[in-house]
């Protein structure tokens, strides 16, 4: 059983290894830069550094996400601050030829634009850095660190006072309280519990937990063991949808390299603490990222909400109290242990503290994932760091907040990206996918599409979601095609207002989101379509 000592000399080990090599080629391995061929960039380059005879100099790992995924598959060389972007197999010998001479020009990505620049990274500064398969690659960077020094340093209710100080919200994207919900949790008696990590990300043009758990899964076990040592409880379950296959490869690797440094499973590092974490898989219901839905799912039940309350806080998995948070609220408590909860409270606006990790999808130049500060205006993140809309073409919208979301017009792209402004401009954070819109984009269509979505993943258990969504997805079909009248708008309006009111859980409540957003600032398209100047489906 490795002691805390132990641990300390696997991370200079570790540490020491690099050092001995002056170049260090940087792959990323995530699924948008797998998807582009970077598993044979990785391969080619390995066997090219053994052909120009550098192995004692060169060393070529794979990473996780660098980020600026619309240049996949990419390529850092850091002991030259270099990035290569666009990258075939063929230009490993180029790329390995050039270390430390020019670099190769015509695959250079420059580092000192916006996209990077403008990045604050909290949940991702070990992302694209450390070999995510490679738990002493983790530790060298400062991983499960925090864990440590909760457990030898830290009682309980100390780690919870730290996340209460931070500010920390949940970023699922109801922005609860994290410190609120832990305290719940803790002083729900010493009998057993339950911590669950929900990564069941579901929205459309979302990939940020995805992201998160392929690039550094240590770092969401380790919030989670903080977690559970915080609460009380010693048993977590991370419920991941299977469409996700590297991610649960990763993380299933990375729970079974901390056990075997103890640093998940019984009296941890010597401690009295003990904390084993299992992965659920999920078969791609949208619904079950509802807590209450995922819990019935764990279960081995169908995924259906319950009512609420009784919380999951103070009734949850299998009866007992449970702490349920999303991939970024964990991956955010390792920081906020290190460096303290007013650290993380200075970061960020006056009501939504840190950081927030986006993945910045549709009509924009610079596609990716980026981790911006609390109140970082919509302007920046659409025009500077997403490089704006392709070809000069204007953009028209943003689509914050996924099925649950809205869409938000290009005169308030000024707005500080938090809760509560989002919330004002009838959208919502959610857990942070963005689309972006280019003048191209029919905003009736786009509230049809959602509401399609909502219409399909509906558990059909109450009567306002399972038919609203489909009353309203016809009325906006009948719109589209021409046929609509003033009466069916008014409908759709009523039947928003209804399931926004009626409906069991939050997927009923917010699917009117998209639609109401669309009739509240590009009301003038519905009328177009009132009018015979419409669309089609």
């Amino acid at each position: 059983m490795p002691t805390i000592e132990e641990l300390t000399e696997i991370a200079e080990r570790e540490r020491e290894r690099w050092r001995g090599f002056a170049h260090r080629i940087l792959v990323c391995t995530a699924s948008g830069c797998a998807s582009a061929g970077s598993g044979a960039v990785l391969e080619a380059l390995q066997q090219e550094v053994k052909r120009q005879g550098m192995e004692e100099r060169c060393v070529v790992k794979g990473v996780g996400c660098l980020g600026l995924c619309a240049a996949a598959p990419l390529v850092a060389v850091e002991s030259a601050d270099l990035l290569y972007q666009g990258v075939a197999p063929g230009d490993a010998g180029e790329i390995v030829a050039a270390l430390g001479r020019q670099p190769v020009a015509r695959l250079a990505c420059p580092v000192d634009i916006p996209f990077f620049r403008k990045q604050m990274k909290i949940v991702l500064e070990n992302s694209g850095v450390i070999d995510p398969e490679r738990i002493e690659d983790a530790i060298a960077h400062g991983g499960w660190q925090a864990l440590v020094t909760a457990l030898t340093e830290m009682r309980p209710h100390e780690v919870i006072e730290q996340v209460t100080r931070s500010g920390l919200r949940g970023r699922g994207g109801g922005g609860y309280p994290t410190g609120l919900k832990w305290t719940t949790v803790a002083k729900a008696g010493a009998g057993e519990k339950y911590v669950i990590c929900n990564a069941d990300e579901g929205d459309p043009g979302a990939f940020m937990d995805r992201s998160v758990l392929e690039s550094d899964p240590h770092r969401v076990l380790e919030g989670m063991a903080i977690a559970a040592y915080a609460v009380g409880a010693n048993k977590g379950f991370i419920y991941c949808r299977a469409e996700y296959p590297l991610a649960v490869k990763r993380l299933e690797l990375a729970i079974k390299q901390a056990r075997r440094l103890n640093l998940l499973g019984n009296n941890i590092l010597g401690t009295p603490f003990s904390f084993a974490v299992e992965v659920r898989l999920g078969a791609g219901a949208f619904v079950c990222g509802e807590e209450t839905a995922l819990m019935a799912s764990i279960e081995g039940k169908q995924g259906r909400p319950r009512p609420r309350p009784p919380y999951p806080a103070e009734l949850g998995l299998f009866g007992k109290p449970t702490l349920i948070n999303n991939v970024e609220t964990f991956a955010n408590v390792p920081a906020i242990i290190r460096e303290g909860g007013e650290w993380f409270a200075r970061i960020g606006t006056a009501h939504s503290k840190g950081t927030k990790v986006f993945a910045l999808a549709g009509k924009v130049v610079n596609t990716g994932l980026i981790e911006v500060p609390m109140g970082t205006t919509l302007r920046e993140i659409i025009e500077e760091i997403g490089g704006g809309v392709p070809d000069g073409v204007r953009c028209k919208a943003v689509q914050t907040g996924g099925p649950s979301g809205g869409c938000i017009p290009a005169a308030y792209f000024d707005t500080p990206v938090d809760y509560e402004s989002l919330r004002e401009l009838g959208s919502m954070m959610g857990s942070g996918g963005m689309i972006v819109m280019d003048e191209s984009s029919s905003m009736v269509d786009v509230a049809r599409y959602f509401m399609e979505f909502c219409t399909a993943e509906s558990c059909g258990k109450c009567v306002p979601c399972r038919a609203g969504t489909q009353q309203v997805h016809d009325l906006l079909v009948k719109l589209l095609r021409g046929e609509g009248s003033e009466e069916d708008l008014a409908l759709i309006e009523e039947l928003c207002e209804l399931m926004r009111e009626a409906s069991l859980c939050g997927l009923g409540q917010s699917a009117p989101n998209p639609v109401t957003s669309t009739l509240r600032h590009f009301k003038g398209e519905y009328e177009a379509l009132l009018a015979g100047r419409g669309g089609e489906v």
